[in-house]
């Protein structure tokens, strides 16, 4: 446990729902390990999720600075009706409209969005020619976003997004043919059967097949077997690790990705900027990781 004293700083995560987080675990790991490294030097924080309502939402925004709150991260389903409540917000935020990511400054709350990176990383490591793919997106919110801003970065021409709500998916539209020169195809759900033989990478925004429903899932079996067999699912969901959705993807031969490296790398961005020093990454993925064996 992080030694809680008089002078420990407060981060955390809000959401709602926010009881299946894991970002507390990873995140108190890095800071009890960078407190020992330091010892006096190195001023203890503590790190904590709060259940937070919409209606709550800037009530509590307002509340935490009050208290000396140093930062926090934000994750469903605020990531968008955070941005009203900062005072200045970095240009990748802006490119994403969304931020994941906040800190205190002398002039109020500033944010950003470190789930660009996140979401690029572990997709960096494989030997593929992203600028010849066609990405196709589940989802239409926060995460959404900053899934086409990676996509972007990656060089991929164009990119598939499907969703329920038409004007949020017209939102996403614009968002890439005016921030991130992409071309972008919407479709609503019942389109999905025609555009997974595209989907050579196939992501998960959406919530479904999150703890507490774990047997849930956006694709069925059969819905997976329509991919193209090299294709790399990617389930933005960290808990439970696998999905059902990636459980599904491994029993078909095709490549899954989990949302684990995703977690630890925007985490890991994220307290960088909040202590101003590199975050320990592996203690991190090692605490995260522990929570499934």
């Amino acid at each position: 446990m992080v030694q809680i004293t008089g002078a420990t700083k407060l981060l955390g995560v809000m959401g709602y729902p926010i009881e299946h987080s894991l970002s507390p675990v990873m995140h108190n790991a890095a800071l009890k390990a960078l407190a020992n490294q330091h010892a006096q030097d190195f001023l203890e924080y503590v790190y904590i999720p709060w259940s937070v309502t919409a209606d709550a939402l800037p009530t509590v925004v307002s509340s935490l600075g009050e208290l000396g709150c140093r930062g926090f991260n934000i994750t469903i389903p605020h990531k968008q009706a955070i941005i009203p409540l900062l005072a200045k917000t970095t240009s990748i935020a802006k490119t994403v409209g969304a931020v994941n990511t906040v800190w205190s400054t002398a002039s109020g709350w500033a944010g950003t969005n470190t789930d660009v990176q996140g979401f690029l990383a572990p997709l960096q490591t494989m030997n593929r020619d992203w600028s010849t793919i066609t990405p196709c997106i589940l989802g239409c919110g926060g995460a959404a976003r900053a899934v086409l801003a990676g996509c972007a970065q990656l060089g991929c021409p164009q990119v598939h997004i499907i969703g329920r709500q038409r004007p949020k998916l017209e939102t996403l539209q614009a968002i890439g043919a005016t921030s991130l020169s992409l071309e972008i195809h919407i479709h609503l759900w019942e389109d999905l059967i025609n555009i997974l033989p595209l989907a050579a990478l196939l992501v998960n925004t959406t919530p479904v097949g999150m703890s507490p429903h774990p047997q849930a899932s956006p694709l069925s079996a059969a819905d997976i077997k329509q991919l193209p067999i090299d294709a790399v699912v990617y389930d933005l969901i960290y808990n439970p690790n696998p999905t059902r959705l990636l459980a599904l993807t491994q029993a078909s031969d095709r490549t899954a990705i989990t949302g684990v490296e995703m977690l630890v790398q925007q985490g890991a961005a994220a307290l960088s900027i909040w202590i101003d020093q590199p975050a320990p990454v592996d203690i991190m993925r090692e605490a995260l990781l522990a929570c499934f064996t």
